[in-house]
């Protein structure tokens, strides 16, 4: 009797998502191999099976298994989650098998992990993607870095498999921070645990925002392109050339003046420094990571060029080559170690000098200590927030809300926040749980007075802040604070080493002379 060997995918984990063919298959077979929680998807069609059923782990042995049991004349169906031929048995089988074999194999092809998590997400998908597996159990690490690096300069979507284990902690941020490299922070992406199974969970963050977050082996991330945009809870990538908007940002690097200092700033203080700079008879190109701080820099900064907007490595990259950069000034928020560490990487590689422009901390008077509370990382002053306060006031900006948000008891708190007038900030605020009527949308700086009205009227009981400097508006807050006899949590700075820091702009401007 001839044997039949069905290589039966059977999708994320619902039997109504089991192609009719799978189904068939399922059906007209004797035996079934598979992994005991996939046969648990296909209860239905196992009456009166042989049923044989290998560790997680023996995906070999379940292959073999099967393959003996088709050479001897058996129907068998070989079971996998997913599609069988991506990232699973079908591969196996293969290896296994002899050129002469006298049975019939059948690939009956499923719904994958990508496409089940693509669906849920809205269309990711749409254009040309690619899926990477983060585990190293059967690829040396470095490939997949060097794929990675491929993927985020070609700038294509992609899925991430086997995003992080117990044993496999840190992988995944690499990844992510190679990707970064290339696409901007505000790259658009899902992250999807259990998807089609019970305890789905599916969210929708900016591409830096990942770096915060823990993951696990149930959990799929898919990374959208430049062009991936947002529909409400959905997001999708535009699908034909044709109606993709050409690279403006490049374009517009490339109408910049040539041989200039470009200033990376997005903040009041570098916004004057660059004002000085161009009253100190120097070419300045202002760069900022958004169009509304593009606009505030052309409003601060009479006389200089403006190139803004969400920019990758690559792109900065690019530009700098292409219009001579003459230097580097690094002006950004202290707290963006990002952008500071691929500006310095970037001033490595292409030989163009390299200045960080670094606002003095502030200096608390004994006075109001009492009322401060000093912490290492975003993490440890979310869980000591969460143990003093009830009504807490989030001053750090829009680009940590998670992290907050998402800190075991956080759901037990009231979260306030004041952030920058942009709609999409807004809405990132909304979608993590902070309440419209939480939310406090302005332009700084801020008064004092304005803080002690703020915090006054919304009862607020713990105030969380950045060691930003005055120039940042930290000691009002800390001011305001002490008025009010609520705790202050203040952040301490990254320990960022800088190959150059002029913390006055008269320093500044001096080293500026002394450059070519």
């Amino acid at each position: 009797m001839k044997g039949v060997l069905n290589l039966v995918s059977v999708g994320p984990g619902f039997s109504e998502m089991i192609i009719p063919r799978a189904e068939k298959a399922l059906r007209d077979s004797d035996v079934i191999v598979g992994y005991e929680l996939y046969l648990s998807w296909i209860s239905p069609w196992l009456e009166g099976k042989e049923i044989h059923t290998p560790p997680l782990t023996q995906e070999r042995q379940r292959a073999l298994l099967a393959i003996e049991k088709a050479r001897s004349g058996a129907k068998v169906a070989l079971i996998s989650s997913g599609d069988i031929g991506i990232y699973a048995m079908a591969a196996l089988v293969f290896e296994e098998l002899s050129e002469d074999e006298l049975f019939e194999i059948n690939v009956i092809p499923g719904i994958t992990s990508a496409n089940a998590c693509a669906s849920l997400l809205g269309s990711p998908l749409s254009h040309d993607f690619a899926t990477l597996s983060l585990s190293d159990l059967l690829c040396p690490w470095e490939w997949i870095e060097q794929r990675a690096q491929h993927i985020a300069q070609a700038d294509l979507a992609c899925v991430l498999y086997n995003v992080q284990s117990a044993g496999r902690q840190q992988g995944v941020y690499r990844i992510l921070n190679i990707m970064l490299e290339y696409k901007g922070p505000q790259t658009l992406c899902g992250v999807v645990k259990n998807a089609y199974r019970p305890g789905q969970q599916v969210s929708i963050y900016r591409l830096d925002e990942l770096l915060t977050m823990q993951f696990d082996m149930l959990t799929t991330i898919v990374i959208g392109n430049r062009f991936t945009a947002r529909k409400g809870n959905y997001i999708y990538t535009p699908r034909g050339y044709n109606d993709w908007v050409g690279d403006t940002l490049q374009a517009e690097a490339d109408a910049l003046p040539s041989g200039a200092a470009w200033v990376f700033s997005g903040t009041s203080d570098g916004n004057a420094l660059a004002r000085q700079m161009v009253e100190n008879d120097h070419k300045v190109v202002v760069s900022t990571a958004t169009e509304y701080g593009g606009e505030l820099a052309m409003q601060d900064c009479p006389g200089v060029a403006v190139w803004a907007g969400h920019q990758g490595m690559e792109a900065r990259r690019q530009a700098l080559v292409k219009q001579q950069a003459r230097i580097i000034v690094d002006a950004t928020h202290p707290f963006a170690t990002l952008i500071s560490e691929q500006l310095m990487t970037l001033s490595s590689e292409l030989g163009i000098p390299y200045i960080r422009y670094e606002r003095p901390t502030a200096t608390i008077p004994e006075e109001v200590l009492t009322s401060v509370k000093f912490c290492n990382s975003m993490q440890e002053a979310a869980e000591l927030s969460i143990r003093i306060g009830k009504r807490i006031f989030l001053a750090t900006g829009s680009k940590d809300l998670a992290t907050f948000l998402q800190t075991k008891d956080a759901a037990q708190r009231q979260w306030f926040t004041r952030i920058t007038p942009e709609p999409e900030l807004i809405k990132r605020a909304i979608e993590l749980g902070v309440l419209r009527a939480h939310i406090c949308a302005m332009q700084g700086p801020f008064s004092e007075a304005i803080n002690v009205a703020l915090w006054q009227d919304w009862k607020i009981d713990c105030i969380i802040t950045k060691d930003s400097g005055d120039a940042g508006g930290m000691m009002v807050k800390v001011q305001a604070a002490k008025k009010l006899g609520v705790p202050i949590i203040v952040i301490a700075r990254p320990n960022m080493q800088y190959p150059l820091v002029a913390s006055t702009f008269e320093s500044m401007l001096d080293k500026l002379a002394c450059k070519p």
